[in-house]
């Protein structure tokens, strides 16, 4: 059995026992019960990290039922090469036994050629169901469904429907929850493993189904029905077609994968990002994912340069301002990043009304009036007394500048606060992702602000009502 490290602090790592193992003179038998106690993902890991001897080593010792669980611990290109390693025979009775989602994302991942040859070593069953699951768009719920579920039609005994499930758990092991269907093959409720366990012969089967069961169609977006998912803690959610039958099943572990998926689309987005990116992307499509935004961002500031431009005069009369111009910009920007993280965060509650996303704006304008009274003040003390001692300025003129920041900076956070809000609020209006206003964006238009606000108030207040040039 590996041993652990006592050491709470300290991860253990199995890799290097599991190498061993597989190094030792044994024969395939004794490899195959020591692996045995062993994780799956320890396994999968030695089959992302090792050299290609060892990694055709496993697949020779280990059985199918044992690989194809390691896969599922696997990213899809890396259990995609594996496959491309086996022999077809057993890589067909793998994908055979791995779970029917995880193995048609596998397989996309395979050379078509291969693909074909794997897909008609597949028995009649599987192969109808990869096809199901593949025939859904990435964006769509049913995509990341599973065909391992046990279902029971409601008209049966106790003792039917114990029978059935004994015989359908030898093909699908997620028996936690059963689903009932009628008549007709759709579906009419679940039924708890548990109540069905300490239920008694003379019960009825119908008195124990749950009919007000959560359920999602296979062809509805991931972003729509998300948020709908994670409200219930059941470990199998049921996929139906347009006829009410079941599909599938959405498994908790799906719907980790899923959420874990959307919160990386979304943190890529808000790079400026238009889809994520890894370590073994190639240069081409790196550029590709980057350059659309930040075309954008170069045209956006280019509009500020000008307005910087456009203040020229102002700069040459009083150029000590423009030391604290980025104090400004940097400040704006990131109270404007933080309410476009709390408004994007707040937005992903598809049933958000009218009068919460008024609140949303108010209570983030709020915060920047907040935040920008109480750092602009901190500014012109600070910034003033900066002036005096360092710059060997005048005491109206150092407070008279660090007052024109202060105010500045009050304004462009307010501002900033209520675009940082604002922004994702129209995107979500007009249908378009709001995680595409990103940081990015929302930056460059602070900027924006900033610039106008600083320099139009060193304008209107240093020049041209103290007369400071």
């Amino acid at each position: 059995m590996a041993t652990t490290d006592n050491r709470p602090d300290v991860k253990p790592v199995y890799s290097d026992e599991i190498i061993t193992v597989l190094r030792g003179n044994y024969s395939p038998k004794v490899i195959r019960d020591k692996l045995e106690d062993f994780h799956a993902n320890d396994i999968a890991q030695v089959l992302e990290e090792s050299e290609l001897p060892l990694r055709k080593r496993l697949y020779y010792v280990c059985d199918v039922a044992m690989l194809a669980e390691a896969f599922e611990y696997m990213e899809e290109d890396e259990a995609a090469r594996c496959l491309e390693e086996m022999n077809i025979t057993k890589a067909g009775a793998v994908v055979s036994e791995m779970e029917t989602d995880t193995a048609a994302a596998v397989l996309k991942e395979i050379s078509k050629d291969r693909r074909e040859l794997i897909i008609d070593a597949l028995d009649r069953e599987a192969r109808l169901d990869i096809a199901l699951i593949a025939s859904y768009d990435d964006e769509e719920i049913g995509s990341r469904m599973t065909a391992n579920f046990i279902v029971i039609n409601y008209s049966l005994t106790i003792k039917e429907a114990m029978k059935e499930l004994v015989s359908q758990a030898r093909e699908n092991d997620n028996i936690s929850t059963l689903f009932v269907t009628d008549d007709r093959g759709a579906f009419y409720g679940a039924l708890d493993l548990k109540d069905l366990i300490t239920a008694r012969s003379e019960d009825v089967l119908e008195e124990l189904i749950m009919t007000s069961f959560p359920y999602v169609y296979g062809n509805e977006l991931i972003d729509d029905c998300i948020e709908r998912l994670k409200d219930y803690s059941e470990e199998l959610i049921p996929v139906l077609d347009n006829n009410n039958k079941i599909l599938g099943v959405i498994t908790s572990q799906n719907l980790i994968e899923v959420v874990d998926d959307e919160m990386g689309e979304d943190y890529a987005r808000l790079a400026g990002l238009i889809a994520e990116e890894d370590l073994k992307e190639p240069l081409k499509q790196s550029l590709a994912k980057r350059m659309p935004w930040l075309l954008a961002l170069l045209a956006l500031g280019m509009i500020v340069s000008s307005v910087v431009g456009a203040f020229e005069h102002v700069i040459a009369q009083l150029t000590l301002i423009m030391a604290f111009q980025s104090l400004i910009l940097d400040m704006a920007g990131n109270v404007g990043t933080q309410s476009l993280a709390v408004t994007i965060r707040v937005l992903t509650d598809e049933n958000l009304t009218f009068k919460q996303k008024v609140g949303l704006v108010f209570k983030e304008t709020r915060v920047g009036i907040c935040v920008g009274v109480i750092l602009g003040v901190m500014s012109f003390v600070l910034v003033g007394g900066y002036l005096m001692l360092v710059k060997d300025q005048t005491v109206v003129n150092a407070f008279a500048i660090s007052g024109c920041i202060g105010i500045a900076l009050m304004i462009a956070m307010l501002i900033s606060s209520a675009l940082g809000t604002l922004i994702p609020l129209f995107f979500k209006h007009i249908k378009v992702d709001p995680a595409v206003a990103s940081g990015p964006l929302i930056t460059t238009v602070n900027d924006l602000v900033a610039v106008v606000t600083y320099y139009g108030l060193a304008w209107i207040l240093l020049l041209n009502v103290l007369h400071l040039a």
